[in-house]
C-alpha cells in the first residue's frame, strides 16, 4: 500500500513557490504599481498593480532603466518609451534552456519567469516516469513548458492560437538545441483542440494548462476564462490516459484564489490516486525581500510519481 491515497482536504495549505535558478532574470525592485526587473543585459519598468507599497531601490535606479512600458487605459494597450538602446531582441537561457526576448505591444518580453518552478517540476515529473510519456500543453506560448518536458523525455504537443507564438517557440527549440526532440507545433484552440482529440480516442500522461483571463482563437474562437474553463477542464479529462502522470495549472490576472483552482482540478482528477498542491507564484525582489505573487496555480501529481520520487530520495 502506498502513502499517498487520493485524499484531497477540503482545506488545503497554499503554496508560495518562487525561482531560485535564475542567472538572466532579477525583479529588482518594485513599489507604486511598478516593477523594475532585468532581462539579460536591460532593465524594464513595467505595470505592478498588485506592489502598492513604496520602492525600496534608489530613484536613480528607476530612472536608469532602459525602457518603460507606458499604459492606455485599456487593459493590454500601450507602448515602450526607450530611454536607452535595446536591441530588437537578444537571447536568454535558463538552466540549459535558450530563448529568445524582446519588448511586444503587449508589455510582454517572451518569457514569464515566474513559471521557472513549474519548468523544474514538470522535467522531474517525466524523468521520474522512466516510461514514454504523452504531453499536451495548452495555451503554450514561447514553449518553455514544453522544451522542458521534450528534454526530459516527453513527447509533446503544444497548442497556441498564435501563429507568432508558436514560430517563437520553435526558434525557442533550435536555440536549446533540442531540434531533435518530438514536439508536435499547432495552432489551434484549445478548447476544439481537445474536444477533437477526445473524439478521436488519443490520450495524454501529462497536461499543462496556462489560461488567459481573455482571449482567440485563429479563427476568431472567443475564450472567457471563468466561462469556459469548467468545459475545458471536462473536455481535458477525457484525454487522460488511464495511468496520467501530472497536471499543470496556471492562472493569470484574474479574480479569483487559488481555491478556485485547486477544487476544480479536485474534480478532475477524481478517481485518479495522487496529490494535489495549490497556491501563489510570486517573485522575490532583490531590493527589499518582499514576495510580489504574479499568478495562482493547482498542481497534480500522481502516486506513481510520489513513489518514485520518494525512492529516488
Amino acid at each position: 500500500m502506498n502513502d499517498f491515497p487520493d485524499i484531497h482536504p477540503s482545506r488545503p495549505e497554499l503554496n508560495l513557490l518562487t525561482p531560485s535558478g535564475w542567472v538572466d532574470y532579477a525583479l529588482l525592485d518594485s513599489g507604486n504599481g511598478l516593477k523594475l526587473e532585468r532581462y539579460g543585459p536591460y532593465t524594464f519598468v513595467r505595470p505592478e498593480p498588485q506592489a502598492i507599497w513604496q520602492p525600496a531601490a534608489s530613484q536613480e535606479s528607476w530612472q536608469a532603466a532602459h525602457a518603460i512600458f507606458q499604459p492606455t487605459r485599456e487593459e493590454s494597450g500601450g507602448h515602450w518609451q526607450f530611454n536607452k538602446p535595446v536591441k530588437e531582441s537578444w537571447v536568454m537561457q535558463y538552466k540549459g534552456l535558450k530563448f529568445r526576448v524582446q519588448t511586444t505591444a503587449g508589455r510582454h518580453l517572451g518569457v514569464f519567469p515566474e513559471q521557472a518552478p513549474h519548468w523544474d517540476w514538470i522535467g522531474k515529473v517525466v524523468h521520474a516516469a522512466r516510461r514514454d510519456v504523452n504531453v499536451l500543453n495548452l495555451f503554450g506560448y514561447t514553449g518553455l513548458a514544453s522544451l522542458e518536458a521534450s528534454r526530459a523525455g516527453a513527447h509533446v504537443t503544444h497548442i497556441d492560437a498564435s501563429k507568432k507564438s508558436v514560430a517563437w517557440a520553435r526558434e525557442n527549440q533550435a536555440l536549446s538545441d533540442l531540434g531533435n526532440k518530438p514536439i508536435r507545433w499547432i495552432v489551434d484552440d484549445a478548447l476544439k483542440f481537445v474536444q477533437r482529440d477526445a473524439r478521436r480516442g488519443v490520450k495524454y500522461d501529462g497536461l499543462i494548462l496556462d489560461p488567459p483571463k481573455f482571449g482567440r482563437g485563429p479563427k476568431g474562437e472567443v475564450w472567457e476564462f471563468y466561462r469556459l474553463l469548467p468545459e475545458l477542464l471536462s473536455a481535458c479529462h477525457s484525454v487522460l490516459s488511464q495511468e496520467p502522470i501530472f497536471i499543470c495549472l496556471t492562472a493569470y490576472a484574474i479574480r479569483a484564489s487559488a481555491l478556485s483552482l485547486y477544487y476544480s482540478l479536485q474534480e478532475m482528477v477524481a478517481g485518479f490516486a495522487g496529490r494535489i498542491s495549490v497556491g501563489e507564484l510570486a517573485l522575490e525582489e532583490h531590493s527589499a525581500g518582499r514576495m510580489l505573487s504574479m499568478a495562482i496555480f493547482a498542481r497534480w501529481e500522481s502516486v506513481t510519481i510520489l513513489d518514485a520520487q520518494r525512492k529516488v530520495i
